[in-house]
């Protein structure tokens, strides 16, 4: 299988677990990450089930342990911060929780040895042929290869060429919001505090740095349109449906509107009738995303990654079976994912 070429496109948690078992398994893995670098962004990601067999495979569940964020539970707190209840740790963050920023350098020391990754720059096109796929780049000289693998995200580039446009795909869940970071005004240690409101949520929790906490200030919305809009736009619709909420929510608006670290989304979720195109295939989020309300997105993209890597192992140069089974096996797990994530989308007050 040495001859056989893989372009992945995606340096994060599912392209980084599949380059790791492909070039274990003898094939000649390339990936291609439109960041300039590394990505040193994101909160944390928590683990699950059948991922910790995953880590232990990859021989780096040792390490990831190393960075538990040992978070202790999420009080819930009425409009004037009041604690009413309490939720375990493990609601938001799993069997396992580590900073996204961590598992991203682990992954990329484990496979940079071996794997050629290619910073700034990202597919434009690409052309099939019955015997290989031919991929254009906004920089890179264009290439033949084998195989092209989608593990880039929730707005994939490689689904939209290969599959169509985002609007057929996404399905969008009822809810908006931003996520910062700013100063532990909280006093949170290791904990996190949830307030839901008519239509929004307020989560706000701090476990590695003590001076600082992370929040997200979610909000019912009909369509994911502000994904899209300028920051501007974005801030003052966060603004307009927290404009009622009083307790520390105001000091919270000034430092979203202060953040380096602004991030905005909508909760939405991938659904493809198939997971591959020919010699194109899906991995993670941009084949299956379940949405953060289901909490499953790391877990999928490393189950899903070591899945699709055993069978193109075992199937030879058919790529076409493999791709087959890989659905076949992965299709009845990520659809159960799907449907906690309609479900977390709900009791977060997700306009549907």
């Amino acid at each position: 299988m040495t001859d056989t070429k893989v372009l992945i496109s995606g340096a994060g948690v599912a392209g980084a677990a599949l380059a790791h078992f492909l070039h274990r398994d003898g094939f000649d893995v390339t990936v291609v990450e439109r960041a300039p670098g590394l990505r040193d962004s994101g909160y944390a990601v928590d683990f699950r089930g059948a991922a910790f067999d995953v880590l232990t495979e990859m021989g780096v569940l040792d390490e990831v342990r190393r960075h538990d964020t040992k978070m202790r539970g999420t009080a819930l707190v009425n409009a004037e911060g009041i604690e009413v209840g309490r939720l375990p740790a493990e609601a938001f963050a799993g069997e396992l929780e580590i900073p996204k920023p961590e598992l991203t350098r682990i992954l990329y020391r484990l496979t940079e040895p071996d794997i050629t990754y290619v910073f700034d720059d990202s597919i434009t096109a690409l052309t099939q042929h019955p015997d290989r796929i031919t991929v254009e780049f906004a920089c890179g000289a264009p290439r033949d290869v084998d195989l092209v693998v989608g593990a880039d995200g929730l707005f994939s580039t490689v689904r939209r060429l290969a599959f169509g446009p985002h609007e057929g795909i996404l399905q969008h869940l009822g809810m908006s919001g931003v996520g910062l970071t700013t100063g532990n005004i909280l006093g949170l240690d290791h904990s996190g505090v949830l307030q839901q409101g008519d239509g929004t949520a307020l989560y706000a929790f701090s476990a590695t740095d003590a001076d600082r906490m992370s929040v997200s200030l979610s909000f019912a919305t009909a369509a994911p349109t502000l994904d899209r809009c300028p920051r501007s736009e974005q801030e003052r619709a966060v603004r307009a449906a927290f404009a009622d909420h009083g307790w520390v929510v105001p000091q919270l608006l000034d430092a979203m509107s202060a953040a380096d670290d602004f991030y905005f989304s909508s909760s939405s979720q991938v659904h493809l009738n198939a997971w591959s195109n020919g010699r194109v295939v899906l991995v993670g989020d941009a084949g299956y995303c379940a949405a953060p309300t289901a909490g499953m997105g790391t877990s999928q993209a490393l189950i899903g990654a070591r899945t699709l890597a055993r069978h193109l192992a075992s199937a030879g140069v058919d790529h076409a079976s493999a791709f087959a089974a890989y659905e076949a096996e992965l299709r009845p797990y990520a659809a159960d994912n799907q449907r906690i994530g309609r479900e977390g989308a709900a009791a977060f007050g997700a306009r549907t």
